[in-house]
């Protein structure tokens, strides 16, 4: 009997641990959610037909990916993304005269596919901070590109007469506001990790 409950005991002391574990990766995603949605309010520059340049809202959500693994990121990014459509209802999106096939592709590519790319951020977080940038640059590079099929695909009924090629003017369009999002995430997410601090957080939490 003593043997067993011995033995009792460290698994029960695993259990606790592994509960203690996910609450704090419950509490620590919903804090970057919630941090992205309050960055994401506040908009340096925005776009007449949607698109805007942020205080770096991506970046919350990539270390949601870069701590946990890009399964829990996508879990995350995908979150977000439905609080980003909600406020895409809340700007009108019912009301742009869409045909029900273009508002489906408008959701899937402008939200739901745009923002979940985020939670790729941590594909190479395992190669220390170079790994970290390159996952970072790669994530934000895809939701670009589902920018630019939307604006192709979508919106060029909304190409201005001067424009004879939608993914050019898509191009232009999105990279406008995409571009420098991703030159301000780039430095953000290296000021940070560079911070010792910081960088030790997260390699002390780095989860396989």
């Amino acid at each position: 009997m003593a043997k067993e409950a011995t033995a009792a005991k460290p698994e029960n002391a695993v259990k606790a641990s592994g509960k203690k574990t996910n609450v704090k990766r419950l509490v620590l995603t919903a804090v970057l959610i919630g941090m992205a949605t309050v960055l994401s309010l506040i908009k340096v520059y925005q776009l007449p037909l949607g698109g805007s340049i942020t205080l770096l809202s991506m970046l919350p959500i990539a270390l949601v990916s870069i701590e946990y693994g890009i399964g829990w990121g996508m879990v995350g990014a995908f979150t977000y993304s439905l609080i980003q459509f909600g406020f895409g209802i809340a700007d009108g999106v019912f009301g742009w005269g869409l045909s029900p096939l273009a508002l489906v592709a408008c959701i899937a590519l402008d939200y739901i596919l745009a923002y979940t790319s985020l939670g790729l951020a941590g594909a190479f977080r395992k190669k220390g901070t170079p790994g970290i940038i390159a996952g970072v640059a790669l994530a934000i590079v895809l939701r670009f590109v589902f920018h630019l099929l939307s604006g192709a695909l979508v919106f060029d009924i909304w190409m201005p007469e001067e424009w004879s090629n939608p993914w050019l003017y898509s191009c232009v369009y999105n990279g406008s506001y995409m571009l420098p999002e991703l030159i301000f995430t780039m430095i953000g997410a290296i000021v940070l990790f560079k911070t010792p601090q910081f960088a030790k957080l997260v390699s002390s939490n780095l989860e396989d």
